[in-house]
């Protein structure tokens, strides 16, 4: 990979059902398959990361509370799942704000772990909340990528998210940037969604995604096999989309 960076991304949106964890597993899977070392981190005490990956929370025996609460290094936490390295959660992600909100680096537990690690991209999939983790996701971080559906509701929270990220870039990460805002489930048909995508461009020009993720079965189905899209529907408009903004994720570096 000659100078090639490491890059660190959160997938961040603090409304749920966004297609966080989706754009996770599929750009992790697709960069994987363009050649490139990937490792995702689930920070979502929900563990949907994992469980996308197919593993249930007995599978998992160190996560990623162990790494940042410091009772685990977090090479003894990755595991390979479909070739991907994943530093996989469990619902004890749960204690982190009241069990290390008294440790004086709190917001920078992440970042301590993280760079040792050999990787091309490590991607960040957040919970849909702003709490010690997100801060510790975008403190790590030097993008943060947006997964936004194309409907008005999506125009509303990406101004407090906005806020957020300049927040988190005044007080902790000089370098966080918004790397990009990727729309999922978007249909051509609903007026709606077009409504929406030109009012996103007319927004964020510039900060937009060419790559758009269009409505698919195909992707909703994956995670309950415990696949990406690259291995469950390989010929679907879900792979082909995700496989395009990965080309333009290397692209944009």
């Amino acid at each position: 990979m000659g100078d090639f960076k490491m890059r660190i991304i959160a997938v961040c949106n603090q409304k749920g059902g966004t297609g966080k964890t989706t754009s996770t597993v599929n750009i992790g899977a697709g960069l994987a398959m363009l050649g490139h070392k990937v490792l995702l981190v689930d920070l979502d005490p929900q563990f949907n990361l994992s469980f996308s990956m197919g593993l249930s929370e007995s599978e998992i025996n160190t996560s990623v509370y162990e790494v940042l609460s410091g009772q685990s290094e977090i090479n003894q936490a990755l595991i390979t799942v479909n070739g991907l390295k994943l530093l996989p959660a469990r619902s004890n992600l749960t204690q982190v704000d009241a069990n290390l909100n008294n440790n004086p680096n709190k917001q920078f537990l992440l970042k301590r772990a993280l760079p040792n690690l050999a990787f091309d991209f490590i991607l960040l999939d957040c919970p849909p909340s702003y709490g010690l983790i997100t801060v510790n996701a975008l403190a790590a971080a030097q993008e943060v990528f947006v997964p936004v559906q194309a409907e008005f509701l999506a125009l509303h929270g990406m101004s407090k998210l906005l806020d957020t990220i300049s927040s988190i870039h005044s007080q902790y990460n000089k370098e966080l940037k918004l790397g990009g805002i990727i729309i999922t489930r978007y249909d051509q048909r609903k007026v709606l969604n077009r409504e929406v995508l030109a009012s996103l461009e007319e927004h964020f020009s510039g900060r937009l995604f060419q790559t758009i993720i269009r409505e698919n079965i195909a992707l909703a189905e994956a995670p309950s096999f415990g696949q990406d899209i690259f291995r469950y529907r390989p010929d679907s408009n879900g792979a082909r989309d995700y496989m395009n903004l990965c080309r333009e994720i290397m692209e944009r570096r």
